[in-house]
């Protein structure tokens, strides 16, 4: 599902790319000003994707290194029927979890695991932040 949604932003990257030339290339200020504006488009479009693959890569090569260790929570968060987490049970492990990564605030284990918990508890927000700080940490 990923390669297609990238595939499709590719797409659309260089459709908007090849219309901000076109209207580059009509001489009139209009066009050269919606032109130029076009072009940020792609580049954004750009900037994302990559992030966003970037960030994938990295929080899979650190989540299979984790597990190799041995270092996955082990604890289970009761779910719906509908497969989303029960708040409740994934608050009550938050503590232990936050505590953890503010011991070893340069350990990436600790601040992915609590991106991991924080996942489980449908907070996707704070649940990137932390594995964006784990895969920053797991760099030095």
């Amino acid at each position: 599902m990923v390669a297609i949604i990238a595939a499709l932003l590719v797409l659309y990257i260089v459709l908007v790319g090849y219309r901000a030339v076109v209207l580059l290339g009509t001489g009139e200020p209009v066009g050269i000003a919606m032109g130029a504006a076009l072009i940020v488009l792609p580049i954004l479009g750009v900037w994302a994707l990559w992030r966003e693959i970037a960030f994938g890569v990295g929080a899979e090569r650190l989540g299979v290194r984790l597990e190799a260790e041995g270092g996955l929570p082990p604890e289970q968060v009761e779910t719906r029927e509908s497969g989303r987490p029960m708040r409740d049970a994934a608050d009550e492990l938050f503590p232990k979890y936050r505590d953890a990564a503010e011991a070893a605030p340069d350990d990436w284990r600790s601040w992915y695991r609590l991106g991991l918990v924080y996942d489980g508890a449908g907070d996707r927000r704070r649940a990137r932040q932390a594995i964006r700080q784990a895969i920053r940490l797991s760099r030095r």
